[in-house]
């Protein structure tokens, strides 16, 4: 459970950012800005301060202690990747930069995250030269007031924008949805490509309807089919982000503090996958880095400390909805059938 931007977030990083200098060193957010989620007196249900950053490596400060003691109950060992005076963002926070690549303006609401050395999945596949791209709905009319669109653009989903280096990214591998059916139509899509669509064609209650999401994916999918030699190498993953609250009665994995969430759905469209195949492997977004790094035999983790580093999960005969090595995620490999059974082409 959470917001839409670190639910995005494990996308690039498989893991979480946290408040820094800009260079990568932890500093302490304004006061101002530190969560407190006690009760205020004489309430039950308002927080004595909610607002953007939380530091889960003191069990002394509010909120800390209940989730770290829980942890540190279970029958196996968790490491809660908590780092000594790290704050990590409990809510949306925007970040450093604005989608032109210049500094975020003072004034925005909150304190933006301050640019992230941590090392992305775009980073990874521009290490090995494999193209890569993050097609973005409304990019190319974000800032621009006289257009309709302005605003539309979502700044906290894409994981790479709070990069300390995308505005020397932008130019290889920012553009927008209508740049993606161009490179569709004329077979120019890179290796990888990660979709989003704009506030108005998301999904998203507030601003949109989950039946236009589903027309946003599906006409994605028929454009790729329509080019019969990019469809025959295509795999398309169709993901959203948190679960809106309802009651989910499935298994809940604890993976580290920052834990995982109710279930949510994805859906594998490709000639590869396995055709009416539903997984029980529990898989969340950083499998999705996974997946990428095992497809491309990228060889290496992102960092120590990212969630590429747990294993695949041994799923229990007896409910195969929980795994017996835990924590461990999957690398979304069972939704697919590559032939030889170790993922060559």
């Amino acid at each position: 459970m959470g917001g839409t931007g670190p639910d995005s977030v494990p996308l690039g990083f498989a893991d979480q950012v946290f408040y820094s200098d800009g260079n990568g060193n932890p500093v302490t957010p304004p006061a101002a800005s530190i969560y407190n989620p006690d009760p205020q007196a004489g309430t039950l249900n308002l927080y004595t301060q909610r607002t953007q950053w939380f530091n889960c490596s003191d069990p002394t400060v509010p909120g800390i202690a209940a989730i770290t003691n829980y942890l540190q109950a279970l029958p196996y060992n968790l490491p809660e990747k908590c780092d000594p005076g790290h704050y990590y963002n409990a809510v949306n926070i925007n970040p450093a930069w604005t989608p032109q690549g210049t500094a975020t303006p003072p004034g925005s609401p909150g304190t933006p995250i301050p640019p992230v050395t941590m090392r992305s999945i775009g980073d990874a596949l521009s290490d090995k030269n494999i193209p890569w791209k993050y097609y973005g709905g409304g990019y190319n009319a974000s800032g621009i007031v006289t257009n309709r669109f302005n605003g539309s653009y979502c700044n906290i989903c894409n994981p790479f924008e709070y990069q300390v280096n995308f505005p020397a990214m932008r130019a290889d591998h920012m553009r927008d949805v209508t740049d993606l059916f161009a490179d569709i139509a004329g077979g120019n899509l890179p290796a990888v490509s990660y979709v989003k669509p704009d506030g108005l064609m998301d999904g998203h209650p507030a601003t949109s309807k989950f039946d236009l999401f589903e027309a946003f994916a599906g006409n994605i999918i028929k454009l790729v089919q329509s080019n019969k030699e990019l469809w025959k190498e295509t795999a398309i993953l169709i993901t959203v982000d948190e679960g809106g609250g309802y009651y989910d009665s499935g298994f809940i994995q604890p993976v580290d503090f920052f834990g995982t969430g109710p279930r949510i759905p994805m859906i594998a469209v490709s000639p590869y996958s396995a055709g009416g195949h539903i997984s029980h492997v529990y898989n969340e977004h950083s499998s999705v880095v996974k997946f990428i790094e095992r497809n491309w035999k990228l060889d290496t983790k992102l960092t120590s400390r990212s969630r590429d580093n747990l294993p695949n999960p041994h799923m229990d005969d007896e409910n195969p909805y929980v795994p017996i090595n835990m924590p461990a995620i999957g690398d979304l490999f069972d939704l697919f059938r590559f032939g030889d059974g170790d993922g060559k082409r």
